[in-house]
């Protein structure tokens, strides 16, 4: 009974003590997004490389309550963004890997915040490049802070801020298809 008692104890002990690691969901495209790029009137793009800038707020994993979420493309959540334009681009028919404007970034904040209270939020900044033979024509930093209902409760709000990081994405790349100057330096 004794050794029982201790390894249950020491079972207890490493599971409490170490937190939780949990994948990010797959990006999941936002019709709206893809309609703002088929109206947009722009031609095709490319994807170039997506960075991240090492600065606090733009952790990776991103600590949650103890936990970690991880990003699902080769854990970079600069990657993330990158597969997210990809993704709307390539339903948008706008993306080609012969095109001559080519689109990258640099994730610079990238947080989510679902501290115990009745509001969450997550936070991502990221600067966009867009270069045509190889001159830079765009140049601008996108921002967002996306909240969301949260809850004291770690089991209910765990789970939502995971839920909700997608959308923050969709708002950000919302943000840069809706820039005409954007708009205008792919066309």
């Amino acid at each position: 009974m004794f050794r029982f008692n201790v390894v249950l104890t020491a079972f207890l002990i490493v599971v409490l003590n170490t937190g939780c690691s949990v994948m990010a969901p797959q990006y999941n495209l936002s019709v709206d997004n893809v309609q703002l790029l088929k109206n947009s009137g722009t031609s095709v793009v490319k994807v170039g490389e997506f960075s991240s800038k090492e600065a606090p707020g733009n952790a990776n994993p991103i600590s949650i309550r103890g936990s970690s979420l991880s990003s699902p493309y080769q854990n970079s959540y600069a990657n993330y963004l990158a597969e997210a334009l990809k993704q709307e681009l390539t339903i948008a028919k706008k993306i080609s890997p012969n095109a001559i404007s080519e689109i990258s970034g640099v994730l610079l904040k990238n947080d989510i915040d679902a501290s115990v209270s009745s509001v969450g939020s997550t936070t991502i900044e990221a600067r966009f490049f867009v270069k045509q033979n190889g001159k830079v024509s765009y140049d601008q930093v996108k921002s967002i802070k996306h909240e969301f209902p949260s809850a004291f409760a770690g089991a209910v709000a765990l789970p939502k801020a995971i839920q909700e990081y997608t959308f923050a994405v969709q708002k950000l790349l919302a943000l840069l298809y809706s820039d005409a100057a954007f708009v205008q330096a792919i066309k």
